[in-house]
C-alpha cells in the first residue's frame, strides 16, 4: 500500500509540476507593421505606441510572451483557430466577439479621411453615405475596422464600388498621389508619423466628416484554457491607469510624434 501511495504521490507532484510550466510558458502575440504602433527601430527592437502599452500591460500581469509578425487578417484567423493567444490594438466587432474575449479598453482610436493637399474644397462629401453614387474613389486598408456605419455600408454593392482596399498607407499614399482616389481612412496619428517619417509635411489635408472614433482592446483567443487571463489583464490595466502609467506611455509616443512634426 505504501508503493502503491508513493506512486500516486510522484504522480501528482509531476502534475502539478507540469501545470506550473504549462501556465508559465509564454503566451503568443501577433503584431504587422502597424507606424508608429508597431515596428521595428534601427536597433531592430519591436516598438511603438501598442507595443510599449501592451509590454507593460503583460509586465503588470507578470505574463511572458512571445510576438510573431504576420498579416492582420492572418493573425485574426489564428486567434479563430487558437494558434495566436492573443491580439494587441484590436477593435470590438461582432464578429469577432464569437471567438475572442475583449480586455478593458487602453486607449482610444480615431478615423478620418484625408485628401491631397489643395482639393479639400473639391471633395464634396458630408457623410460616408454620400460616397455613393458619387465620383468619389477612397482608399481603405483591409482587415482594418472602420466603425459600424462603415460596415454597414459596405455591405452595399454602390458603395463597395467607391471603395479600393489595398495592404497598407504606402499603397494608398502612391495611389492618392497619382489620382487614382480621391482619398483614404487612416487614424490621425498614423498619418502624422507617416508625414514625418517621410518628409511629406504640407502634402495632405483632412476632410471635415467623421468616420468614427472608437475603444482600442487587446483580444483573446476562446480557445485558451486558461480562464483567467482576461481577468489577469484587466487588473494590470486598471493597474496601469491608476499609477498614470498608461496615461505616460501615450502621452510619451504623442510628444515624439509633435517633436518629429516640428
Amino acid at each position: 500500500m505504501k508503493a502503491i501511495f508513493k506512486k500516486l504521490s510522484t504522480i501528482s507532484v509531476l502534475l502539478v509540476s507540469f501545470n506550473s510550466f504549462s501556465q508559465q510558458s509564454p503566451l503568443s502575440v501577433g503584431w504587422e507593421l502597424w507606424y508608429p504602433y508597431q515596428y521595428h527601430n534601427s536597433e531592430q527592437q519591436l516598438t511603438g505606441l501598442d507595443v510599449d502599452i501592451f509590454n507593460a500591460v503583460m509586465s503588470q500581469a507578470n505574463l511572458s510572451v512571445t510576438f510573431t509578425e504576420l498579416p492582420w487578417k492572418r493573425h485574426l484567423q489564428y486567434i479563430k483557430t487558437g494558434e495566436m493567444d492573443l491580439a494587441m490594438g484590436a477593435s470590438h466587432t461582432p464578429d469577432r466577439g464569437s471567438y475572442a474575449y475583449f480586455t478593458l479598453p487602453y486607449r482610444t482610436e480615431t478615423v478620418k479621411l484625408y485628401v491631397k493637399k489643395g482639393q479639400l474644397d473639391t471633395i464634396k462629401l458630408n457623410s460616408l453615405a454620400d460616397l455613393v453614387n458619387s465620383p468619389y474613389m477612397i482608399g481603405v486598408e483591409g482587415g482594418y475596422y472602420y466603425g459600424k456605419e462603415y460596415q454597414e455600408l459596405i455591405k452595399q454593392p454602390k458603395f463597395h464600388a467607391q471603395v479600393n482596399e489595398v495592404i497598407d498607407i504606402e499603397e494608398n499614399v502612391k495611389l492618392l498621389l497619382k489620382g487614382h482616389i480621391d482619398g483614404f481612412l487612416v487614424d490621425p496619428v498614423t498619418m502624422k508619423a507617416f508625414v514625418n517619417k517621410y518628409k511629406m509635411q504640407g502634402e495632405f489635408e483632412q476632410h471635415h466628416i467623421t468616420i468614427y472614433s472608437d475603444d482600442i482592446y487587446i483580444m483573446v483567443s476562446k480557445k485558451m484554457k486558461d480562464s483567467t487571463l482576461v481577468t489577469k489583464i484587466n487588473k494590470a490595466i486598471t493597474e496601469l491607469k491608476h499609477s498614470g502609467k498608461l496615461d505616460e506611455i501615450i502621452s510619451n509616443w504623442t510628444k515624439l510624434q509633435t517633436t518629429s512634426s516640428n
